[in-house]
């Protein structure tokens, strides 16, 4: 396969599908609309998985895991939750297949092994787990309730789009159940915290915190809290969500406690998530048109060390140096690879490297050793220096500090230079037009003028910032009066 990439200015879009592809992150699959995630891209998500579940733990929560089929009754028990994910329901409808008489080389649904109930494959899970957790909630006691679940789940899209939107995806889906009010509302904006650390801190992807409006909302939340990133085609990216539920779902399912005055009262929720839409939101704030740019803190692979050598003579020399280096690498939990394959030239992985994203590469020849010496060079500027053997680990660790905060700042100064205010409805479609990214406006607060915005100019309002500053204002496209400004972006 040619590693050729299309460029962002070419095509942004198929920019993007060259990286997933090329750079070995996931394939197409035999299921339309579903993907292969590859070994790289699944260590990838291995290590936003596993940070992410220990920064879950470290809040109180436990893990468990719910069956991927939920009976169509249960699903429909909450009404705003089903009628939210109604269109994009697979659904079982029998259990076995059988001989086709008349072909005997097909297989056909067999009509007597109809299900008495029909299952809806899991596009979420908040019906299966509620009705699970009123046979473990009975008192005060049992309170709260903090469970998060690693799982996969379907949502039936027509039109899919590798890690951002595909028809089946990975996910965590965090779902806890409190005695108050405000104990699931602190739940809530404990969670978004936790999701707005992450990403800043190890993707590197600056984020806004916010409240989305009433049309944006999760189907069967009272509430909806959001971080937005900014993408390089200055497109919003959900990256993550955390839902106030209220007491929706505990009445739906009948969940209730006997709280300390020996009053039946139903407990309160919240539910919260992040999927593989994070790799694409990786991908798409930092990459350039060599490649992939991994955030050492989440790179897979961190560093890679490339032999330069002629003659068979050479590398035992360059491998006993190399020996020593990974050793002192890995004592400091440095990801590092020794690429000695000899079925590529050193130019070729210098590329492959490249267009992986792998932050640091070190290259070493025997001139090098020779001077004690290796050339250095860095993905996120392509910057190349020559540095000393003595201490080139305690260096590389510096550096890669280095690379990643590089990597945030270059984000958050993008992100800075695409958000703009406007006070007009003239000056609003000319920003969204022509220079793109996050536009602050005023909004009349209602649905019937976000939906005319939306129509008109394909943008959203991604979401109210939280702690906004209160202004008086009028709203861009009706005029009405506004208190605050909001943030509209065109999105993924």
């Amino acid at each position: 396969m040619s590693k050729e990439l299309t460029t962002r200015a070419a095509d942004y879009s198929q920019w993007y599908n060259d990286l997933v592809i090329k750079g070995g992150l996931a394939d197409y699959s035999a299921v339309r609309g579903c993907m292969v995630i590859k070994p790289y891209g699944y260590a990838l998500w291995e290590n936003m998985r596993d940070q992410l579940d220990k920064r879950f733990k470290e809040t109180g929560h436990v893990n468990a895991y719910f069956p991927l089929f939920v009976p169509k009754s249960l699903f429909e028990a909450e009404e705003k939750n089903a009628e939210g994910f109604a269109k994009e329901c697979a659904v079982v409808t029998h259990y076995r297949l059988k001989t086709d008489p008349d072909n005997k080389g097909k297989l056909i649904v067999d009509p007597e092994a109809k299900l008495e109930e029909e299952l809806v494959v899991r596009p979420t899970s908040e019906a299966i787990i509620w009705n699970t957790y009123k046979g473990w909630i009975q008192s005060y006691r049992d309170l709260p309730l903090l469970i998060n679940q690693w799982a996969n789940v379907v949502r039936w899209e027509m039109r899919t789009r590798l890690f951002l939107r595909t028809a089946e995806f990975l996910w965590q889906e965090g779902h806890t159940a409190h005695a108050t009010k405000a104990e699931a509302i602190e739940e809530t904006e404990k969670m978004l915290d936790v999701y707005a650390e992450f990403v800043e801190e190890y993707m590197a992807v600056p984020v806004i915190k916010g409240i989305k409006t009433p049309n944006e909302r999760f189907a069967g939340a009272e509430e909806t809290y959001c971080i937005e990133a900014m993408m390089q085609d200055g497109k919003a990216l959900q990256a993550g969500t955390s839902h106030f539920l209220g007491q929706n779902f505990a009445k739906a399912f009948d969940v209730q406690f006997m709280n300390k005055e020996n009053k039946l009262e139903y407990v309160w929720a919240t539910s919260w998530g992040v999927s593989t839409r994070l790799i694409g939101a990786l991908i798409m704030a930092h990459s350039d048109d060599q490649g992939l740019i991994m955030p050492p803190k989440i790179a897979p692979l961190q560093v890679v060390i490339v032999p330069i050598y002629k003659g068979a003579d050479s590398k035992p020399v360059i491998d006993e140096k190399v020996a020593t280096i990974m050793a002192e690498l890995k004592a400091l939990g440095i990801r590092a690879k020794y690429d000695d394959n000899d079925n590529a030239r050193p130019g070729w992985k210098f590329a492959e490297h490249e267009l992986k994203g792998v932050p640091v590469r070190i290259a070493m020849g025997m001139r090098d050793l020779e001077n004690n010496v290796v050339e250095l060079a860095r993905r996120d500027t392509k910057e190349k220096q020559t540095v000393p053997l003595d201490g080139l680990a305690g260096l590389v660790q510096n550096l890669l500090e280095e690379i990643q905060q590089n990597i945030y700042n270059r984000a958050l100064a993008f992100r800075a230079d695409h958000t703009s205010e406007a006070n007009s409805w003239e000056e609003f479609v000319d920003l969204l037009d022509n220079k793109t990214g996050f536009v602050s406006a005023h909004w009349d607060g209602t649905a019937e003028t976000e939906d005319a915005i939306k129509d008109k100019t394909k943008a959203t309002i991604r979401c109210i910032p939280l702690n906004n500053k209160q202004e008086a204002g009028v709203c861009i496209l009706s005029g009405k009066p506004s208190t605050q400004r909001v943030l509209f972006a065109r999105a993924y």
